[in-house]
């Protein structure tokens, strides 16, 4: 069941403009790339300047709970669980997605 949820929280979050994912090997975490994203400014004027705003932007604008990957020695990446159903996989990523679109900049 991890692997399927594995693989497709990787595939969601491949297929966002600016974000990649390479595929976990171990736990249940997948950690993407959201270096396109910096520079990017919110509707509310935020401009995402770190993995540290842009986990914050997903947390308060799309209403997905992200990990800045900067503690983890991984700057300009975010840490995501796929420990829950798939459901809200597709949910959390298809709202950060949604934020996504609606970026400028």
């Amino acid at each position: 069941a991890f692997q399927e949820r594995r693989n497709l929280m990787v595939s969601l979050l491949d297929a966002l403009p600016g974000v990649s994912c390479r595929t976990p090997e171990g736990a249940f975490y997948a950690f993407a790339n959201v270096k396109g994203l910096l520079g990017k400014v919110t509707t509310s004027g935020v401009t995402l300047s770190s993995d540290d705003a842009i986990a914050s932007a997903f947390l308060t604008e799309a209403r997905a709970a992200t990990v800045a990957g900067s503690p983890f020695g991984a700057p300009g990446y975010v840490r995501l669980s796929y420990a829950c159903a798939e459901a809200d996989i597709r949910a959390g990523v298809g709202s950060i997605g949604e934020f996504i679109a609606s970026l400028s900049g």
